[in-house]
């Protein structure tokens, strides 16, 4: 399921996004400019989405007994909902229906970006502060998705006008 989730067709214009931003920016230098180097940032951007998805919906839920899926609220309060969807990254459900700390969220990006660090970004980032940066922008990526999944059924039930 999250293996097929890293391979979303939204999640292929949301890289490419990511990449024209870090082109126009010139963020990672070492990438450089052109087809090329907004090619190398959309593999970095999807392999870190990838990495991130699998880390922190496959790999560290089971053994941690965390719940890796986002619950809507049942309260229809817009503040009440969006707290709610903002909070699940810091707390999870657990397989005995508590609740806990997200370790899986926190840890997981954290080992993510650190495994992308070492591996495919250029050798001049590699330093803790880009590791940090990259670590803070999938756990914010995450949060918005949160928000964007209690919101969407609301959000599409509007558009097309259906009750």
């Amino acid at each position: 399921m999250v293996a097929r989730g890293a391979f979303d067709y939204v999640a292929y214009p949301w890289y490419g996004f990511l990449a024209a931003i870090s082109q126009a920016e010139n963020s990672e230098a070492g990438y450089g400019q052109g087809a090329a180097g907004y090619g190398k940032r959309f593999g970095a951007y999807f392999a870190d989405g990838a990495i991130e998805n699998l880390m922190v919906g496959a790999v560290l839920p089971s053994p941690l007994r965390q719940g890796p899926r986002f619950y809507q609220s049942s309260n229809g309060r817009f503040r009440h909902c969006l707290g709610h969807a903002v909070s699940r990254i810091f707390i999870t459900p657990t397989d005995s229906c508590g609740k806990q700390f997200n370790d899986s969220e926190i840890f997981g990006s954290a080992t993510s970006a650190g495994i992308s660090m070492c591996r495919y970004h250029p050798r001049a980032d590699r330093t803790l502060p880009n590791t940090a940066s990259v670590w803070g922008t999938q756990v914010g990526h995450d949060t918005i998705t949160f928000v964007v999944k209690e919101f969407w059924p609301d959000m599409r039930r509007k558009i097309s006008h259906k009750p």
